[in-house]
C-alpha cells in the first residue's frame, strides 16, 4: 500500500509538472504576442533572410524549424499552417515535404500522449461506461475513421489529436495513420509554400474544387468499406442462387423465448413467418428451465417457513408430503402455463407454427421435416436461429457408469435421493441444492472455485453459502470432480481437494455446470457459418450471412430468457427491415436473480466487474435487517449495495441479497434504463411498511455520505442568529 501510494503522488506530481511546463509555455506564447510573427505578411517579408540563414546554417535551420514545430503541435499552438508554407518556402517541396510530415506527425502524437495523460483518467471517472463502448468502437473502425479525418483539412488538426488521446487508441496506430493521412494535405501546402510570393491568404491555398477533392479523398475510405461489404456479401452469397421470390418472410428455427418473440413480433408488423420446433413451444424455461425450478422452490420454502414455525409465534407445524405428489404439481405447473406458449395461441397471432424439424439449405432455403415425416421446402428472404442451449456434462471418468441428472431430466424423478451430489455452484446448481435439501435429501454441492456463485461479489457468495450451511447442505468448495466409482454397490465421487482425494458417497448426482449451445443439426456446418461456443454474431445479431441471424442462449452472451425475449427483437426488426433500417443490440441494462434463500438479484455492474474494467465507483449500502418490514416479516437479513460514479448519484449497479430481491431490483433496472438517479429515488414516496422502502434508504444513505458540510455549517450558523 505505501508503495501504491507513493506512485499515485509521483503520477501526481508529474501531471502537475507537465501542466505547469505546458502553461507556462502556452502564457509565454500569448505573453509575448509571439502569433503577430506568424502571420502571411510576415512570412513573405522575412522569407529571404531565413532563406540565407538557412543557406549559411543548413542543419541548425532544419533543427530549429522541425523543433518549433513539434513544440507548436504539441502544445496545440496556433500557426501550424504558416509554418507548414514557411517549409515549402525555404526547404522545397521534397525536403519541405519530408520535414514537415514527420515533425508535424511527431508533434500531433505528443499532444495525443499529453492528452491522454492528462484528461484520460479524469473522462473515464466520470463518463468510464460510454467511454468504454466509444474504445469498443474504436478498437474496430478507429484506424479508419483516424484516416477520413487527417484526410479532409476542414477538420481542426489540433482538436483530433486531443479528442483520439481520451480513446483508447494505441499511440503507434494514432502515429502511422496519421503519418500517412496527413501526408496529401502536407504536399498541397508546402507545394503552395514555394510560390509564397503569390499567395494572398490562406484561404487562397484551397480552392472550393482542391477543397472538394480532399472531402472526396476523405469519404473514399468510407465508400470503400462499404464497397468492401457488399463484395464480402456477393462472395458468402457466390455458391448459392437467389430466388427470384420468397415465401416467407422469415423462418424461425426453435421455440423458445427468442423463437417465440421474434416470430410474435414478425406476425404483429404483417410479415409472413414460420416458426419451427421439433419438441415443445415454450423451449427450456417453461419445460425444464424457469418455470419447473420455480414451481419446485415454491413448495420447499413453504416446508422450510413450516420448519421455523417457533420464530413466529408458533408452537409446533409439521407437515407430511410425497415427493412425488410436489413433482406432479410441477409438471401441473407447467401444464397451466403452457397455453401461453401453444401452437393455437401463436397460429391465433399469425404464425405459421410447424412441429418438425429444419435444416438450412441455403441463405434462403429451409428444409422443413413434419412430425408425421413430410418434408416441405421453404424460401425466406431471412432466417433467425433460436435453438437454445443444453445442459454441459463434462467429461468426467465414470459419469457414464454411474448414470446423472441434469435440468433436463430431474423433473422425472418421483422418488426423492436420500444423498445427492450436485456438481457446479452456479445459479441452477445453487437453487436445486437447496430446493432438495429442504425437501430431507443430504446434499453435498460440489464446486471446483473457491466460492459458489462466483460471479456474484465475495459477500453475496458467504452469505449464501452460510445460509446453506444453517441448512444443513455440504458445500464444498475447492473441490474438483476427478471420477466417478462404483464400489460394492455404492456410487462415489473422487474429488480433488488441497492435494488429496476426497471420497463422496451418493445416490443421484445433478450435473450443473453449464450450458452448451444446440449447434448441430440445422445446417450451420454446411453454410460455413462460424460457431465457436456459440454462434457467432455482430453487433446486429447477423452471421456471416447478413440475412441470417441468431437470437437466445445460441447466441450468448447471456443465457437468460429475458435476454433471449430481448434479443429476439434486434433479430426481428433487422431481420424485417435491413438495408433500410437496423438497430445493434444493447446490453447495457440487463438484469438477473438466482432464486436461492436469500434471493440474489443484480442490474450493472458490480464490485468484481468495476474492478476488472478498472471503472471508479462508489458503494452505498444498506442492511435490510435494518427494515421493519423485513423485521416484522421475519426476513430481517441481506443487504442493498449500489455503484455510483463517484461524487455523483448515477447508478452503475446494483447487487440486492434478500427476500424479493428480484422483485425490488425492478426500481433500479428503470432508473438505469432512465437515467435516473439516486436523488430521484430518494423523492420518491414508497408505502409503509414494505421491502420497497429499502431502496429509498440506501438513497437516502448515499444522500448522507454526500451532505454539503460547509453549506450546512453556514446553515446552522443562520440558525443560531435567527434564535439571537
Amino acid at each position: 500500500m505505501p508503495d501504491q501510494s507513493f506512485r499515485k503522488h509521483f503520477m501526481q506530481l508529474r501531471k502537475l509538472a507537465l501542466i505547469f511546463i505546458a502553461g507556462a509555455a502556452i502564457l509565454a506564447f500569448f505573453a509575448f504576442d509571439l502569433g503577430q510573427y506568424l502571420n502571411l505578411q510576415t512570412l513573405k517579408d522575412q522569407q529571404a533572410a531565413i532563406s540565407q540563414f538557412h543557406e549559411d546554417k543548413p542543419l541548425l535551420s532544419v533543427a530549429i524549424y522541425f523543433a518549433a514545430y513539434v513544440l507548436m503541435a504539441a502544445l496545440s499552438l496556433p500557426g501550424a499552417a504558416l509554418l507548414t508554407l514557411a517549409g515549402g518556402a525555404v526547404f522545397g517541396v521534397l525536403w519541405g515535404t519530408l520535414i514537415v510530415s514527420f515533425a508535424s506527425t511527431i508533434g500531433a502524437t505528443l499532444a495525443f500522449l499529453m492528452s491522454r495523460f492528462l484528461l484520460r483518467d479524469w473522462v473515464e471517472k466520470r463518463f468510464g461506461q460510454r467511454l468504454a463502448a466509444i474504445d469498443e468502437g474504436v478498437r474496430r473502425e478507429g484506424a479508419l475513421y483516424l484516416f477520413t479525418l487527417r484526410l479532409v483539412p476542414v477538420f481542426p488538426f489540433f482538436l483530433v489529436n486531443l479528442l483520439l488521446g481520451l480513446t483508447g487508441m494505441k499511440a503507434r496506430t494514432f502515429y502511422w495513420v496519421s503519418q500517412i493521412g496527413m501526408f496529401a494535405g502536407t504536399v498541397v501546402y508546402v507545394n503552395a509554400g514555394t510560390q509564397l510570393g503569390k499567395l494572398e491568404s490562406l484561404s487562397g491555398i484551397l480552392s472550393p474544387g482542391l477543397l472538394g477533392s480532399f472531402v472526396l479523398l476523405g469519404i473514399f475510405p468510407l465508400i470503400a468499406r462499404r464497397i468492401v461489404e457488399v463484395v464480402r456479401k456477393k462472395k458468402v452469397f457466390a455458391q448459392w442462387k437467389k430466388p427470384a421470390s420468397f415465401e416467407r418472410n422469415i423462418v424461425v428455427i426453435g421455440g423458445g423465448s427468442a423463437g417465440l418473440v421474434t416470430s410474435y413480433i414478425a406476425a404483429a408488423v404483417k410479415a409472413k413467418v414460420t416458426l419451427v420446433e421439433k419438441h415443445k413451444l415454450g423451449g427450456d424455461c417453461l419445460n425444464t428451465g424457469c418455470v419447473p425450478s420455480k414451481a419446485l422452490i415454491r413448495s420447499a420454502k413453504l416446508l422450510s417457513h413450516m420448519a421455523r414455525a417457533k420464530e413466529f409465534g408458533i408452537e409446533s407445524a409439521r407437515a407430511e408430503f410425497d415427493f412425488a405428489t410436489i413433482m406432479e404439481r410441477v409438471q401441473t405447473v407447467i401444464k397451466t402455463i403452457e397455453p401461453h406458449d401453444s401452437v393455437e395461441r401463436y397460429t391465433g397471432l399469425g404464425v405459421d407454427v410447424v412441429q418438425g424439424s429444419a435444416k438450412i439449405v441455403s441463405p434462403w432455403e429451409v428444409d422443413i421435416t413434419r412430425e408425421d415425416g413430410s418434408k416441405q421446402r421453404l424460401s425466406t428472404r431471412s432466417i433467425v436461429i433460436a435453438t437454445g442451449a443444453k445442459p454441459f456434462v463434462p467429461p468426467i471418468p465414470g459419469i457414464e457408469a454411474v448414470g446423472y441428472l441434469t435440468s433436463d431430466n430431474i423433473w422425472d424423478l418421483r422418488e426423492l435421493p436420500k444423498r445427492l451430489v450436485v456438481l457446479g455452484g452456479g445459479p441452477i446448481g445453487s437453487e436445486l441444492t437447496q430446493a432438495f435439501a429442504r425437501f430431507g435429501a443430504q446434499v453435498s454441492q460440489v464446486e471446483m472455485g473457491d466460492r459458489i456463485m462466483a460471479r456474484e461479489d465475495p459477500e453475496v457468495s458467504e452469505l449464501v453459502m452460510q445460509r446453506f450451511r444453517d441448512e444443513g447442505v455440504a458445500v464444498l468448495v475447492n473441490h474438483r470432480a476427478k471420477e466417478f466409482v462404483i464400489e460394492n454397490g455404492e456410487k462415489i465421487l473422487i474429488a480433488e481437494h488441497a492435494g488429496k482425494d476426497v471420497r463422496i458417497p451418493f445416490d443421484a448426482v445433478l450435473v450443473a455446470v453449464g450450458r452448451a449451445a444446440n449447434l448441430k443439426g440445422f445446417g450451420l456446418e454446411e453454410l460455413g457459418i462460424p460457431t465457436g461456443r456459440t454462434v457467432e454474431t455482430n453487433e446486429f445479431l447477423q452471421t456471416n450471412y447478413p440475412n441470417i441471424y441468431a437470437a437466445g442462449d445460441v447466441a450468448g452472451p447471456f443465457q437468460f430468457t429475458h435476454t433471449a425475449a430481448h434479443q429476439a427483437w434486434y433479430a426481428a426488426v433487422n431481420a424485417l427491415f435491413d438495408p433500410f433500417k437496423k438497430f445493434k443490440a444493447d446490453y447495457s441494462v440487463i438484469p438477473w436473480a438466482t432464486f436461492v434463500e436469500p434471493e440474489v438479484a443484480r442490474v450493472g455492474l458490480n464490485e468484481l466487474e468495476a474492478k476488472e474494467k478498472n471503472i471508479p465507483y462508489e458503494v452505498t449500502t444498506y442492511g435490510i435487517d435494518d427494515l421493519d418490514r423485513a423485521i416484522a416479516d421475519g426476513e430481517a437479513h441481506g443487504f442493498i449495495k449500489v455503484l455510483t460514479v463517484p461524487g455523483k448519484d448515477k447508478i452503475l449497479g446494483v447487487t440486492i441479497a434478500g427476500e424479493h430481491a428480484g422483485d425490488l431490483i425492478a426500481e433500479y433496472v428503470l432508473a438505469m434504463k432512465q437515467g435516473i438517479g439516486l436523488n430521484k429515488i430518494l423523492g420518491t414516496i414508497h408505502i409503509y411498511p414494505t421491502l420497497a422502502e429499502a431502496n429509498k434508504y440506501v438513497a437516502g444513505n448515499w444522500k448522507k455520505a454526500h451532505a454539503p458540510e460547509k453549506l450546512l455549517a453556514w446553515v446552522e450558523r443562520f440558525h443560531t442568529w435567527r434564535r439571537g
